[in-house]
């Protein structure tokens, strides 16, 4: 993406700590959970194993040895979670799809119980009020299809249009937005190339493989969901954008490389129906990219109705010179999910960045998220966008009264929503903002460790209690103005 300068940056309180702000009639205010990390029931009516199913039971991947075996338990407790959403006024509730408690083992047989649940979840959106945004694929691939290849491998895509196609007849009558696939980045650097997601491989050129078998996936269920919804639903994937910085005499190469492999190798054939010719430069010491096909660029490059945008901090690069690709492999960090691709000598690094931060570790920096929507518009400027996550990990503390005081997490979404309006007001098409997350929950590699909810779960009583930043964020959501 082409970086936008300080300079067509929106002035106004140099902290982004706005208040009074008038979001626009018909802007979605909206929550967002996964699969997963919410709802438990890991082998209840007929859902099998996925990729995080077997990662988190590996003994060493996830902090205290946590799984999302029960989670937050939203699968039994899912009229309750309804009756919160409504209660804190949510205008559409973002949620995910288990693709294993649909088809256990990612192909054959249909399993109606799961059919059933996401049907009831659906309806009681709807009875409340909350327009219900699905999304097809949050990461927990069932174990079957890894034990096949996994994305890196065709198949994998084959299966998900299948998926698609079984979806959007069961819910495509009555879902507002289907997303085919939440952060694509994160299934293929992550999950096949670094190897701190499921299912922690660390294959580079099986990461790249991926990337292109998810681009094909998303492109293909798109046709499908359009081919099999009876409703009039829109379309959309959702990417994790790469906000950089550069440092070092080679910054203007570093974010180059690292613009490329994070973000416009998904944005350019998703939105432009190619790949862009640096990256497959770049990582020709790694793939021929001899598994895209003819026929895949247009498969993969369908229409969408709006374009999912998660942000939640910027990242610096720098360039590094002599560094071998064995080094690279004996502990060098950098570059896609931070694993370095070589380009000749070369190699990218992320390098650490001024707080504050998060519990996450992440830096918080409001005016990344408005350069962001701004380098999209001005990319893509015929296409929609959705903020579909935002949000931050804090210690959050119970007081003695009950009540749970974040003044940390309030004042983060405060600042953002500041940057979402200050794009607005620079004409971007920006259609809703999704706080990440709805509830505490299973936090992926980090299990219970880091909370990002706007409402509390204890993990012993799994008791719901909402905090200081889910009220405020419900008088957002109810008036359409940003409070104090």
């Amino acid at each position: 993406m082409t970086p936008v300068t300080s300079a067509t940056i929106t002035q106004g309180s140099p902290d982004y700590r706005d208040a009074g702000l008038v979001f626009p009639p018909g802007f979605t205010f909206g929550s967002a959970t996964a699969s997963y990390q919410v709802e438990g029931a890991f082998d209840e009516d007929g859902r099998g194993p996925s990729i995080w199913d077997t990662f988190s039971k590996t003994p060493g991947r996830v902090w205290n040895g946590d799984t999302g075996d029960v989670a937050c338990d939203h699968y039994h407790r899912v009229d309750a979670d309804l009756d919160l959403m409504k209660e804190l006024g949510l205008g559409a509730y973002r949620f995910s799809i288990a693709w294993p408690r649909i088809m256990p083992t990612g192909t054959g047989e249909v399993n109606q119980a799961g059919i059933d649940f996401y049907s009831r979840l659906v309806d009681g959106l709807l009875e409340r009020g909350i327009l219900p945004v699905a999304t097809l694929y949050h990461w927990d691939l069932p174990q079957a299809l890894e034990d096949a290849g996994g994305w890196p491998v065709r198949a994998t895509a084959d299966a998900f249009e299948r998926y698609a196609e079984v979806m959007g007849a069961a819910l495509g009558d009555r879902v507002h937005t289907w997303t085919t696939l939440n952060e694509p980045w994160c299934s293929a650097y992550l999950g096949y190339g670094q190897g701190g997601h499921a299912p922690g491989r660390h294959e580079p050129a099986a990461a790249l493989a991926a990337v292109h078998h998810l681009n094909l996936g998303h492109g293909r269920a798109v046709q499908a969901l359009r081919a099999t919804s009876t409703g009039d639903p829109d379309y959309s994937i959702t990417l994790n954008f790469h906000v950089l910085r550069g440092v070092g005499d080679g910054a203007g190469e570093a974010m180059r490389r690292i613009d490329g492999l994070a973000n416009r190798v998904f944005t350019h054939p998703l939105l432009k129906g190619e790949y862009p010719s640096d990256v497959v430069a770049d990582t020709a010491s790694v793939t021929d990219w001899s598994f895209v096909r003819d026929g895949d660029l247009t498969a993969i490059h369908q229409p969408i109705d709006v374009l999912g945008v998660n942000y939640y901090s910027t990242a610096t690069v720098q360039l590094w010179d002599g560094v071998s690709p064995k080094q690279m492999n004996d502990g060098h960090k950098g570059a896609a999910g931070g694993t370095a691709w070589p380009g000749s000598d070369q190699l990218v690094e992320f390098v650490a960045q001024p707080g504050p931060y998060t519990e996450m570790g992440w830096n918080i920096a409001p005016e990344g998220l408005e350069e962001l929507l701004l380098a999209l518009k001005a990319e893509f400027p015929a296409q929609p966008l959705m903020v579909t996550e935002n949000g931050a990990a804090f210690a959050d503390v119970v007081a003695d009264d009950g009540s749970v005081p974040d003044p940390e997490r309030l004042d983060y979404l405060r600042r953002h929503f500041t940057a979402a309006h200050r794009a607005l007001e620079q004409g971007v098409d920006l259609r809703g903002y999704f706080v990440w997350s709805l509830l505490d929950n299973f936090e992926w590699g980090y299990g219970y460790a880091k909370r990002f909810g706007i409402v509390r779960v204890d993990f012993d009583s799994l008791e719901r209690t909402v905090k200081d930043s889910g009220r405020w964020y419900a008088e957002l959501a109810k008036t359409g103005v940003l409070p104090a």
